[in-house]
Formats: C-alpha cells, sequence, structure tokens
C-alpha cells in the first residue's frame, strides 16, 4: 500500500525525488510500452505483407498445377509432335521434286492442249522458297468450253505426281453471254487468266538454306526497328 501511496503523491516537478522502487517501476513500464509499440508496428508489417502473399497464393498454385499439367503430359505431346512432323514430311515427299519440276510444267501445259484448250500464255515465274516447300508462280491465258476446262481438271489430278494448283487474281469470262440461272453456255468460249501457284517440297538442305535465309531477314528486319 505504501508504494501505491507514493504513486498517487507523486511531484512531477520533482523527479529526481522520487524513490527508487517508483523510478524502478517507471523505467520497466517505459521499457514495455517501447516493447510492445516495437512488437506491434513490426507484427502489423509482417501482417501487411502475408496478406500480399496469400492473395498471390491462388495464383502461383494455379500456375503450378498448369505447368504441372504440361510436363506430365510433355512426353506425350512431344510424340504427337514428331508423328505430325513424319506425316506432314511424308506428305510433302509426295509433291514434286526440284528436277521434277520442269517436266511437271511441261505435263500440265500438254493435259491443256489434250484436253482441247488454247493456250495462249503459259509463263513460269521465278521460284520462292517456303519453310518446307517452294511455290512457283504461272502467268496464263487458256480459252476453251466448260467441259474442256473440266477435263483439263481431271487431266491435272491424274499426274503421277501430286500437283497442287491455287489461283490467284484469276478471272474467268466469256466470249458469249452466261445463260439465266448462270450456267456457262453451251458452245460458248471461256476465257481463264491469271496466276496460278504450284508447289514442290524442298531437299533437307534447300529448307536448311531456306530456314537461315528467312531468319537472316527477320534479324535485319528487327534491326531496322
Amino acid at each position: 500500500m505504501k508504494f501505491f501511496d507514493e504513486l498517487r503523491s507523486l511531484d512531477r516537478n520533482n523527479i529526481g525525488g522520487w524513490s527508487k522502487s517508483v523510478k524502478i517501476f517507471f523505467t520497466v513500464l517505459v521499457f514495455l510500452v517501447v516493447m510492445f509499440l516495437g512488437w506491434y508496428l513490426h507484427v502489423s508489417d509482417q501482417q501487411d505483407s502475408l496478406e500480399t502473399l496469400a492473395s498471390k497464393e491462388g495464383t502461383l498454385k494455379k500456375e503450378f498445377q498448369d505447368k504441372q499439367a504440361k510436363s506430365v503430359n510433355l512426353e506425350a505431346l512431344q510424340q504427337q509432335l514428331d508423328e505430325m512432323q513424319d506425316m506432314l514430311r511424308q506428305l510433302l515427299r509426295q509433291l514434286p521434286g526440284k528436277t521434277e519440276m520442269p517436266a511437271l510444267l511441261v505435263d500440265i501445259s500438254q493435259t491443256a492442249l489434250s484436253a482441247g484448250l488454247q493456250i495462249q500464255t503459259f509463263d513460269p515465274g521465278t521460284e520462292h522458297p517456303k519453310d518446307f516447300y517452294a511455290e512457283e508462280p504461272i502467268d496464263l491465258k487458256m480459252v476453251g468450253t466448260y467441259h474442256q476446262f473440266g477435263n483439263f481438271i481431271s487431266g491435272v489430278a491424274s499426274l503421277p505426281r501430286v500437283v497442287i494448283l491455287t489461283m490467284h487474281d484469276v478471272s474467268l469470262s466469256t466470249q458469249v453471254p452466261i445463260g439465266p440461272n448462270g450456267e456457262p453456255p453451251a458452245n460458248g468460249q471461256l476465257v481463264l487468266q491469271g496466276t496460278v501457284k504450284t508447289y514442290r517440297y524442298l531437299e533437307d538442305d534447300e529448307s536448311a538454306e531456306a530456314k537461315s535465309t528467312k531468319g537472316k531477314a527477320k534479324g535485319k528486319a528487327r534491326g531496322r526497328k
């Protein structure tokens, strides 16, 4: 009770006159307050960090699960990719090769003549190598009937090698009016004019060279940017 009586009768203007026990009490009290404030502020910062990390936990778990699923299926996916690449190479091998292209162009023109078409223009252009194949444009102008063009397409499809012809800027006009329902004229001449492209596969060394040239071109383009 004496200690509490001393606390009640403390002279704030004469701290030096306080008893030793009172001084020790306030020293310990101040120390505890300082320790509490330091601990509270530190824990508060840690709680903020914990909440931030907890908010990222769900996203990180989802990313981990996705990557884990991909890694589990990676071997199977790689096998499927290898099989698809093998199939692609086999399909490309069905296209004509480099040495077969001149004869193929002759076969196409001869097929057109055999179908009864009049060839006014048949001009092969410059070959353009791609990653796995090369395309060669042909500027042409042919005149014939609807059935003659049908025979020509059928003849090209029956050539020994797979022949792909794609049309670019091609127009088909008639020398006599088309029927009222859009049907071609029975005996009228059709004029096919424009550019078609045919394709061949690239040998391994040609494919590597084409990829190297493409990579250098991309590097130069990035350098200019």
